[in-house]
């Protein structure tokens, strides 16, 4: 579930075959990309290769293992900036750091200073592991992230797909950050999920089934089961066209944030699946939906 995802069926998600930029194909954007992908470059290195170069610092260690590391992405001029951490997706067992290079770029060049943090993945980890790991990269953006030009104030978290789970995990379950010595309610400013799986049990693929056990999966595993009203303020984004979440689940989390005072907002984007929905924070498809407009307005608010 991510730009650099493979197939996986998941409750409320159907298998697809995961292609970081087919957009770029399917509606044809920018000759240049075009050529691009011609010429036997991936989506994702496309959408890389258009971005500016903004990165400021990478493979900063956050923890001893070799994944624990992570990139900033700084904007120009004189800071202090203020800071988001973004999780990208992969069905929590592919993805790496650097085919997010667009995204860093894109809320840089809007003056945000971007981390992007790798964590550990299955079979090498199980749940809750990758959660730490985000848990420990958050903790560092908040005690470190001043002396690469960040705002000390609370980080906003942004997450796509399995990283939408991750960073609303960080938001609903205070146990996650607690851990690490931080909180959601004081060290984070503001939560996005895009194309989240929030709610999906049961669990029907036995590597899902190996990520989130041994045993059945219990409602602990699931971000809707900590919504108690007291969360960071959160946007739920999911495209209507997306087979591999399925947006119930944004409607279903947002819903109970809402049931319980929640500060939540709700963004659906007619016909828009779930690659475009990340695909389009990069600058040759930012036509195919408001997804970094809205991230931004949201974050300023």
């Amino acid at each position: 579930m991510g730009v650099s995802d493979c197939a996986t069926t998941i409750p409320n998600m159907a298998p697809v075959t995961r292609d970081p930029g087919h957009a770029l194909r399917r509606r044809g954007f920018v000759a240049g990309a075009g050529g691009l992908l011609l010429s036997g470059c991936s989506p994702a290195a496309v959408l890389n290769v258009l971005a500016s170069n903004r990165l400021a610092a990478k493979g900063i260690p956050f923890g001893t293992d070799p994944r624990q590391r992570l990139d900033i992405y700084r904007p120009t001029g004189r800071g202090p900036f203020p800071v988001m951490v973004f999780l990208y997706g992969g069905s929590w067992d592919s993805g790496n750091r650097s085919m997010y290079r667009f995204v860093g770029d894109a809320f840089a060049a809007h003056g945000i200073l971007t981390v992007i943090p790798d964590y550990r993945l299955w079979p090498e980890v199980r749940y809750p592991v990758f959660l730490q790991d985000c848990a420990l990269a958050l903790a560092w953006t908040r005690a470190n992230i001043a002396g690469y030009g960040g705002r000390a104030s609370a980080p906003a978290l942004i997450g796509h797909s399995a990283g939408a789970y991750n960073a609303a995990m960080l938001a609903l379950d205070p146990s996650l950050l607690g851990a690490v010595g931080r909180s959601p309610r004081s060290d984070l400013s503001r939560v996005v999920g895009l194309a989240g799986p929030y709610d999906f049990l049961p669990l029907h693929s036995d590597e899902l089934r190996s990520v989130f056990g041994p045993g059945p999966a219990g409602a602990s595993t699931q971000p809707i089961t900590y919504v108690d009203g007291r969360n960071p303020p959160m946007l739920l984004a999911a495209g209507t066209a997306d087979g591999t979440v399925m947006p119930l689940n944004t409607i279903r989390l947002a819903a109970r944030i809402r049931s319980r005072g929640g500060p939540v907002e709700e963004r659906l984007y007619p016909g828009v699946d779930h690659l475009e929905i990340v695909g389009a924070i990069g600058r040759p498809l930012q036509s195919l939906a408001p997804t970094l407009s809205d991230c931004l307005a949201f974050l300023r608010g």
